[in-house]
């Protein structure tokens, strides 16, 4: 996306953008079939009765990954307000700095898709919990030398691995969402689940502007670490079954 302006015009990469989605959406409605078996046990409008936390037998642990989709997805936008920026500084202004850019933020796509299966296999093996903490290690790790290696091919190995981190929290954290939520409220939990990865979006870019507009671009990379780490300690003891093999997940 962020290299299509070296070929169309910035006006043409909405429309571009808009085709693709008006494609998922046709492909999504005359392809995608769902047989829904509505619970007639339960009483209509009783799922909101007693607040959302209250259908869990562990809400705590379900705040706490909403929170940590929030902070990981917070973590990858506020980067992207800054990468074309970055990639230009670190290029001096000179070359194909659009291309470039978008071929580094591309990266971590690339590696999520191959890393994703495998990882995957792993916690169905050891369990969620123990590839969420190593998730975390991992992504603290390879967000922090970002902030203070100024090479354009550090930082696009360094993307690349982003990649495999993301690979590892997000669909683990949906993992165990799904495995400690009542059939009944896995639609309520993965919708919330979504709003908080949205407001992540959200404040991702306003944490990413602000900072590299008072500390440099570095610093984004250097305080997404932080917040990453802070999201860290914070399952590791609020929720000490996450440590187990074979945990919550």
């Amino acid at each position: 996306m962020v290299c299509w302006p070296t070929f169309f015009s910035s006006r043409q990469t909405f429309f571009i953008t808009g085709g693709l989605l008006l494609l998922v959406a046709v492909l999504s409605v005359t392809l995608v079939r769902e047989s829904v078996h509505p619970d007639k046990t339960r009483a209509a409008g009783n799922p909101g009765r007693g607040g959302f936390l209250k259908q869990f037998q562990n809400p705590r642990l379900i705040m706490v990954l909403l929170v940590s989709t929030l902070i990981v997805q917070l973590g990858n936008s506020s980067i992207f307000p800054i990468i074309s920026l970055y990639v230009k500084q670190l290029m001096h202004g000179h070359g194909a700095i659009t291309i470039i850019a978008g071929v580094i933020s591309a990266l971590p796509g690339i590696s999520n898709i191959m890393a994703a299966p495998r990882l995957g296999q792993y916690g169905d093996r050891h369990g969620s919990g123990r590839l969420l903490i190593m998730g975390y290690l991992f992504a603290v790790l390879v967000y922090l030398p970002q902030g203070f290696f100024a090479s354009l091919w550090i930082l696009g190995i360094l993307r690349f691995l982003v990649g495999i981190s993301d690979a590892a929290l997000f669909p683990t954290i949906q993992t165990l969402l799904t495995k400690n939520s009542p059939h009944e409220a896995l639609s309520d939990v993965f919708a919330w689940n979504q709003s908080f990865q949205a407001l992540g979006s959200m404040f991702g870019a306003l944490w990413g502007g602000a900072v590299a507009g008072y500390f440099g671009y570095n610093a984004v990379f250097i305080s997404t670490a932080l917040l990453l780490l802070i999201n860290f300690v914070m399952l590791w003891f609020t929720e000490p079954s996450l440590r187990k093999a074979k945990s919550a997940g």
